[in-house]
């Protein structure tokens, strides 16, 4: 059974599922010292909202990708996920594109603080008893690699998902970037660790048109997150559906999940920039916009069914222990 903000599912009952998305996107620190910029009541609802709407669409599971670093807050998803139809998966890990948070750097095997590894005891802990006391448990792991390459503090971060991951079977989800080359790193170092990369999904490798790159990572197992629809700025839409065509027509679509790392409110994004410059970046656009675009580009419903339904039963399910 996958753990969810409001009880357990079986893989087979997850249904169409958006495998990287996020309901807020916060800096912890500015919550906690400018409450007024996070007006909790407004977003509760607002988020509501927004994903009753993507319920409506026909997206029955949604995995928030929030973790440490990124203002994942449980009590407030716990609060959202209670008042709508849709399964809603939460992760642990910690975010960061540079450096590991200082308590790490300083407590664990080898450091100033000879010790276990605080952030794997963190991350054990959310996958098998449960974040804090709120009953949630983790569903996945998370970690990142972005402009600055795998840094000291990023292989701080993928050590301890490793480690999470070789005791507790949890998959592991990475947000990489396909201008240097970190998701071909990413599966090098968790290959490394003896890690089956079929339960590794590499995050944001969408947002290239190089089919060659795709192709090196999903032949070595891991599966495609195509998961940045609407992100103009990355990529244009129209080179997004034409990769996954493309994809799709070499035999790949066991190997692609679709998202659009979203969210119902950044703090990174003003809301009126997305408004006029993202209109499509929306976990609700997948659906209306997204799949209609592939079957009409000839991509099969058959094919929609194993990037949608399919590949996030196998790999949310598969490897727990």
């Amino acid at each position: 059974m996958i753990p969810t903000l409001t009880g357990t599912v079986a893989a087979a009952e997850l249904g169409r599922t958006l495998m990287h998305e996020h309901v807020f996107v916060l800096n912890a620190e500015l919550v906690l010292n400018y409450p007024e910029l996070f007006p909790v009541e407004e977003m509760v609802a607002r988020a509501v909202t927004v994903l009753e709407g993507v319920k409506a669409t026909g997206i029955d599971t949604f995995v928030d990708l929030s973790v440490m670093g990124t203002g994942r807050n449980v009590p407030v998803l716990k609060r959202i996920a209670e008042q709508v139809d849709l399964s809603i998966l939460v992760a642990t890990g910690w975010y960061t594109y540079h450096e590991a948070p200082v308590f790490a750097q300083l407590n664990g095997p080898g450091r100033l603080f000879d010790g276990p590894d605080p952030l794997t005891e963190m991350f054990v802990r959310d996958i098998r008893v449960g974040i804090s006391d709120t009953g949630v448990r983790a569903a996945v792991l998370k970690c990142s690699a972005d402009r600055y390459g795998m840094t000291e503090g990023v292989r701080t971060v993928m050590q301890a998902v490793a480690d999470a991951h070789l005791e507790t079977g949890a998959p592991i989800f990475t947000h990489s970037d396909t201008g240097n080359g970190t998701g071909l790193a990413q599966q090098d170092y968790f290959e490394s660790r003896g890690i089956d990369l079929s339960g590794v999904v590499i995050g944001h490798v969408g947002d290239t048109t190089d089919i060659d790159l795709l192709r090196r990572i999903a032949d070595r197992g891991s599966v495609l997150g195509m998961d940045r629809f609407g992100l103009e700025s990355r990529l244009p839409y129209a080179q997004r559906i034409d990769t996954v065509v493309r994809m799709c027509a070499l035999g790949y679509a066991d190997r692609m999940v679709l998202s659009t790392d979203s969210s119902v409110f950044s703090m990174n994004f003003p809301d009126e920039h997305r408004r006029t410059d993202l209109p499509l970046w929306d976990a609700r656009a997948i659906m209306s916009s997204v799949v209609p675009d592939l079957l009409a580009r000839g991509v099969s419903e058959a094919e929609i069914e194993t990037m949608m339904t399919g590949n996030a039963a196998r790999i949310l399910a598969a490897g727990r222990k």
